[in-house]
């Protein structure tokens, strides 16, 4: 520990700092949800996780976190759950990621995974089985109590406190609420004060995930499961598709970016068709057709991809409602960095929380907001800039500069430490909110 109650950064899994007295109820355990109740109980805040989900449940498929989220993750008990999550993640450093153009198959560029930091790792894995580690974690490791199969029939709050009705009729209360349940938060409507419907971004993905069996019987498609964790993209007008094999070749995702005008009523997950998918890419490389071919029908997912305009304000009037990630910030998945946002959300919050006490919340939520709110902003624009560079993209030019196509890793981005930069700018935040 350092002076003026800073942290050296390494605060430990069982936490260095003293107990702020701070009670927060954290709604939703999700990535974004388990990683504010992880980093708030860091700095030394009592914290609870409502869920509504009855159990866990192992789902979904790839999932990316940048070296901005594995920043955060190492922390976590000295890199202890780091090294939970590495052989659950696709190891790219030999393999690269290949970009083929649609329609030839043939590879444009191979862009180079670089050598992160160890304490700044990227993990790209199965959303379920990473999702596992960070949830026991909090769990198991640390005793946060999870309550799962609460569903919350609304928010209130008042000048002194903040809290949950559940659907059972129970009411609880704490110094603050963090929510962060997801595109569809009840929160919302107490945060805006209206209802704020999500809207269709114009695109849907078709998602996948399985085990390579009938890969590994066609020779065509065998060769990506015999080289271990592999990534490849085919790039074409108005879509995408990316396709990797990951524990060693043993299990196989892709996913498809695609125009899709349908409207958003009450979801936006489907089962997929694989006839549908397969009539998407007729005419692009066959490689791609062989390989949804292999694809189980049960494992196809169709996923719209809902967009909100960013909101006014994240924050309730009394300051004690906070809407953190999905809930407060869509992404599209092209930003790949929607779940690394809405960790970096909880560590801010956690360290405002902190830093202003117990007397002082609605100051602090407010001051995170201040701190988050304009880098949340230009990072979900790097998911529209991403997709339009890729489905526009001018093949004349890509012979000149095949690098023009490679996926962008922006080191604004990348190399960002929230933690350190919210005990930086935490007091000048402060200053221009009391002076306003």
């Amino acid at each position: 520990m350092t002076t003026n109650g800073h942290t050296n950064g390494h605060t430990n899994g069982a936490g260095e700092q003293p107990k702020t007295g701070i009670k927060v109820i954290v709604v939703g355990a999700g990535f974004g949800g388990l990683g504010a109740a992880i980093e708030c109980h860091r700095q030394g805040h009592d914290v609870k996780i409502y869920e509504a989900f009855p159990e866990l449940k192992t789902l979904g498929d790839i999932i990316s976190f940048g070296p901005n989220a594995g920043r955060i993750f190492y922390r976590w008990s000295n890199g202890d759950v780091t090294k939970r999550m590495r052989p659950l993640s696709i190891d790219l450093r030999k393999y690269g990621f290949n970009i083929h153009k649609y329609d030839t198959g043939e590879v444009v560029i191979n862009q180079k995974t670089p050598q992160y930091a160890e304490e700044a790792p990227n993990f790209n894995g199965h959303r379920g089985e990473l999702h596992e580690v960070v949830f026991n974690y909090a769990k198991d490791d640390l005793g946060i109590p999870i309550h799962l199969g609460h569903k919350i029939q609304t928010y209130f709050e008042d000048e002194k406190e903040a809290g949950i009705v559940l659907e059972s009729g129970e009411k609880i209360a704490a110094d603050v609420v963090l929510a962060s349940d997801g595109v569809r938060s009840k929160a919302r409507k107490s945060v805006l004060g209206y209802e704020d419907k999500p809207k269709s971004s114009g695109y849907a993905v078709w998602r996948a995930w399985f085990p390579n069996k009938d890969m590994l019987a066609d020779p065509e498609t065998a060769q990506f499961c015999n080289n271990g964790d592999t990534f490849n993209g085919w790039i074409g007008p108005d879509m995408h598709f990316l396709f990797s094999t990951i524990k060693d070749g043993s299990d196989c995702c892709w996913v498809l970016t695609h125009p899709d005008e349908h409207d958003i009523d009450e979801s936006w997950s489907f089962p997929g068709k694989l006839s549908e998918v397969k009539e998407a890419v007729k005419d692009w490389d066959p490689l791609c057709t062989r390989i949804i071919s292999k694809t189980p029908e049960e494992t196809l997912v169709d996923w719209k991809l809902v967009y909100r305009d960013p909101l006014p304000t994240w924050v309730s009037p009394s300051g004690r409602i906070l809407l953190l990630g999905d809930s407060a910030h869509p992404f599209l998945p092209t930003s790949a960095q929607g779940a690394t946002q809405a960790l970096e959300d909880g560590v801010v919050i956690a360290v405002c929380l902190r830093r202003g006490g117990k007397d002082n919340i609605p100051v602090s939520v407010r001051a995170h907001e201040k701190i988050r709110y304009e880098r949340v902003r230009q990072t979900q624009k790097t998911g529209e800039s991403t997709r339009d560079m890729w489905h526009k993209t001018d093949w004349e030019k890509v012979k000149e500069n095949p690098e023009i196509i490679q996926f962008p890793r922006q080191d604004w981005i990348f190399e960002f430490d929230a933690e350190k930069n919210a005990e930086e700018t935490y007091d000048d935040v402060v200053k221009d909110i009391l002076a306003a």
